[in-house]
Order: structure tokens, then C-alpha cells, then sequence
């Protein structure tokens, strides 16, 4: 992964554990980005013929990457504006089960309807007490994060898998944005109704793109109400034909924004998954026991046995702006300090940062 640090600027002006906000811009896909510009530019009009086959191999490619079929894949700006046209379409009588703290987007979503819902608090038995309240409450809707914004706590996605063999009519509707990119993932065989995210993040492909991925039995609970033009491919005669995934996008998509998707994904497909999914693995796992033996974590995820490669430090706001004069990019959330880790994140940059902490104590 060492070779791949150049492509990034950023990396020159200090340690980058900030990807939670914002997956940093590198130089291939800049170089991309310009000569899809310059291509618009020179040719105007004459390049729609090109941005409609970009949208396409997006969604092929988006398809591939996680493994479901590309007629079941929606391109979305992102992930919020998708879950509210979903929840549209679903019926309000429904019961579901959210998780306290979870991000703000996907929860007031739901809470600003009519939902009947019940709440779990993140424990460090999560899957259980979710798994109990399923049976006990007669859950109708699971929604949640995949990894949580604030803190990094992380589902045991085979749980999620379980969850579904025992309760087949459950659905589960999960945010990916701050998963999806930092490690190998096969929706179809996931158990999950409804995966989205926002693609900015760990995918790395800037503001304007996101996807949503779903089952083939979604649309049987889902009654979307959304249209336009573009999701009949500008066809009269389809207009009530239209399948489910083409409702979430009745407007007209930019070849920038998801062909920046496309590139990424490809590149990422380059580097290799597998080879992602470890690197980020063993940097959790490094970041995990050193922060544990600093004493800067919450005690519940001392009795995990994974994590992502997001953290969030309990150290005050002296130890925060200690960080960013060290130019540690980072950012405060919650009641402490979140530390993201990617590909192009190294053991070293662990080390400093946990010299900087020890500074502080």
C-alpha cells in the first residue's frame, strides 16, 4: 500500500485519519475528472451519447463490486434523499427498530413519519438485545448503520445474515456510507433488504454520488410514487413500466459525479479488495489495542472482538487542538475525537499519533 500514499497530496501535509468526513481526492482520479470536463468543452451536446453510456457502466460496475444485479441498483445523489423516497413508498403502520445515536439521516427519516418505533442503545451485546427485542416486540423494520458515525462500533454482519434465515419477513435496511469501500462486502448473500451510502467517504468519489442495492422481495413491501422521464430512459411507452430501482432515479444523473464513481470502484478493484479489506484490518486492529491500553476508548469495545477503522477517543478538546498543531487531520465528535484509518493510512501514522497522545497524559 506504501505506493499508493503519492497519489494522495494530502498525505505530504500531515496524518490523514479523517476519512469519516471526507475521503481525500487523488491524482488519477483528478486526472480523470478533467478530461471528462475538457471532453464536455470541446464537444457539448455531441457528448450525451458518452455520459448516458458512463451511467450505465456505473451502474454494471456498482453491480459487480457488491454483487447484485445491476437491475436491482439504483444511482442516487445520496444516501439521505434516497431514504426518504424509500420511506414514502413504505407503509407507515409499520413497527421499526432504530438505534439510539445512530447517524442523524437515517433515523429522523423515520422519525419524522409515522412509524411506530421502538430504540436500542449501542451495548456491547447489540446483536443479542436486537435479536430479543426482534421476537419479544414483532419488529417489522431493522435500520441501522453498518458502522456507526460517531464511535466506529461496528455490526457483526453475519448477525445481520442470522437475523434474516430466523426472521424472513424482517426487513433490514442498512446505511453503508461509512462502510462500504473499507472492506469487502457481497450483498446478495448479506441477508440485507435495502443497502445505501453515500460515496464520498471511503469510496473516495467526491460529493454527488451515492447507490442504493436491493432484494428481489423489496419491492414487494415498497409502493415508491416517484417519476420522471429519466427513469423511463426517456421512453413514452415505459412509462408504466418502470422497474423498481429506475423510481429512485427520475431525474437526469451526472456523468461526472457517478462516472468519478466508476473510476473509483475500478480502482479500487486494481488495488484489490482482499488486499483493502486486510490493510484496513490489521490498522484497526493496531489502533484498537493501543488506544484500549491508553485507556481512551469506551469500555464497551473492550469486550468486542472487531472494529472498524474509525475511533473515537475520549480526550478533551486541549488534546484536540494538540492533534490538529501535530497536523493530524481529525475532527471531534461526540465527546471526544474521531480517527478514521484507510488504505493509505500506515502503522506509522498510528505510532505518531499514539506518541502525541502520550505528550498530553
Amino acid at each position: 500500500m506504501e505506493k499508493l500514499r503519492k497519489e494522495f497530496p494530502v498525505l505530504r501535509n500531515g496524518i490523514y485519519a479523517n476519512t469519516a468526513v471526507y475521503g481525500p481526492m487523488y491524482e488519477s482520479l483528478l486526472d480523470w475528472r478533467q478530461e471528462h470536463d475538457l471532453d464536455f468543452l470541446i464537444h457539448g451536446s455531441d457528448m450525451r451519447s458518452k455520459a448516458l453510456q458512463v451511467i450505465s457502466e456505473t451502474r454494471d460496475t456498482v453491480g459487480r463490486f457488491f454483487n447484485c444485479d445491476r437491475e436491482r441498483v439504483a444511482l442516487v445523489n445520496n444516501f439521505s434523499i434516497a431514504l426518504n423516497m424509500l420511506l414514502e413508498g413504505l407503509n407507515p403502520k409499520k413497527k421499526v427498530l432504530l438505534l439510539k445515536g445512530d447517524y442523524p439521516s437515517l433515523n429522523w427519516a423515520f422519525e419524522n413519519r409515522d412509524f411506530d418505533i421502538e430504540y436500542v442503545q449501542m451495548t456491547y451485546d447489540l446483536e443479542d438485545v436486537i435479536y430479543d427485542l426482534i421476537a419479544k416486540k414483532g419488529i417489522d423494520v431493522l435500520a441501522l448503520s453498518l458502522v456507526q458515525w460517531v464511535d466506529g462500533f461496528s455490526i457483526d454482519r453475519a448477525f445481520l445474515k442470522r437475523l434474516k434465515i430466523d426472521f424472513p419477513n424482517l426487513l433490514i435496511v442498512a446505511d453503508g456510507t461509512q462502510f462500504c469501500g473499507s472492506a469487502s462486502f457481497d450483498f446478495d448473500a448479506s441477508g440485507i433488504d435495502v443497502l445505501g451510502a453515500s460515496a464520498y467517504k471511503w469510496l473516495l468519489a467526491g460529493y454527488g454520488n451515492g447507490f442504493m442495492l436491493f432484494s428481489d422481495e423489496i419491492s414487494k413491501n415498497v409502493n415508491l410514487r416517484t417519476i420522471g422521464f429519466n427513469a423511463a430512459n426517456g421512453d413514452f411507452e415505459k412509462k408504466n413500466k418502470i422497474r423498481f430501482a429506475k423510481l429512485f432515479e427520475p431525474g437526469h444523473l451526472s456523468s461526472l459525479n457517478f462516472g468519478s464513481l466508476k473510476f473509483s470502484m475500478d480502482y479500487f478493484v486494481k488495488i484489490g479488495m482482499d488486499a483493502i479489506t486486510f490493510h484496513n484490518q490489521q490498522l484497526a486492529e493496531k489502533a484498537k489495542a493501543a488506544f484500549l491500553q491508553l485507556g481512551l476508548l469506551d469500555e464497551k469495545f473492550s469486550r468486542r472482538i472487531g472494529h472498524s477503522s474509525i475511533f473515537n477517543i475520549k480526550v478533551d478538546n486541549e488534546v484536540y487542538r494538540k492533534l490538529e498543531s501535530n497536523s493530524v487531520h481529525c475532527a471531534q465528535r461526540g465527546d471526544g475525537v474521531r480517527l478514521s484509518f484507510h488504505f493509505y493510512n500506515n502503522e506509522k501514522d498510528i505510532d505518531d499519533i499514539v506518541k502525541i497522545l502520550k505528550t498530553t497524559r
